[in-house]
């Protein structure tokens, strides 16, 4: 494994859960000499279908985040990868989302937290959001599964980006959900759910983002 990322294990409420943590290069073990501006944690999709935190678009974001100056968690929620327990719709992946944060803040103190999910992970991610307000400052949500799960409002600087044709949760789902909180959406032409050949362009739109951006 790269000398900027290390697996960790994290006590969960329904046991271990597996992830992995990116450091700028900064922070790695051979120089403490300075500490990430930020932390974030990074939500994979839906468990069920396969998702886990080596999901393609999950991982991108880490390590982008850690780019950023950022030290960014993904991990695997209950029932995923060797994260112990049983997928549960939803409620136990929320609980699992708030310990992730939480051992965030217990290595790196009360930095300023972005939360961020792909598809149901974006589910979750909004829900747990709701619960760390106002310690959570943004919410990056990548075809959040809205329709599918009954999402909730999110705050006005979230950002949301979603693909022209995606077949899983169609554009018109979100543009439905995001359009009485007047929420902006950035949408990429012809990209499907999955965001084939897509990922340096999620990547600059995050970079731009929080470039140069106080948190």
């Amino acid at each position: 494994m790269k000398p900027d990322m290390h697996s960790i294990t994290i006590e969960g409420p329904a046991g271990k859960l597996e992830g992995v943590v990116h450091l700028p290069e900064a922070c790695t073990e051979h120089d403490r000499g300075s500490e990430p501006r930020a932390i974030a944690v990074v939500a994979h999709p839906l468990t069920t279908m396969g998702g886990t935190m080596d999901n393609k678009i999950v991982t991108t974001l880490a390590k982008t985040f850690a780019e950023l100056g950022f030290a960014a968690l993904r991990f695997n929620f209950r029932g995923a990868g060797l994260s112990e327990g049983m997928f549960e719709e939803g409620d136990g992946e929320v609980e699992d989302a708030l310990i992730a944060a939480q051992h965030m803040v217990d290595q790196f103190g009360h930095l300023p937290m972005i939360l961020a999910g792909f598809s149901f992970g974006g589910y979750v991610q909004a829900r747990a959001a709701e619960r760390l307000h106002p310690r959570a400052r943004k919410l990056v949500l990548i075809a959040p599964a809205v329709g599918r799960f009954a999402m909730p409002h999110v705050p006005h600087n979230t950002l949301l980006i979603h693909g022209e044709q995606d077949e899983v949760i169609p554009l018109s789902d979100a543009l439905d959900w995001a359009r009485p909180q007047h929420l902006p959406v950035v949408v990429l032409p012809e990209a499907g759910h999955f965001f084939h050949g897509r990922l340096n362009q999620i990547k600059q739109i995050v970079l731009h983002e929080f470039s140069g951006c106080e948190l």
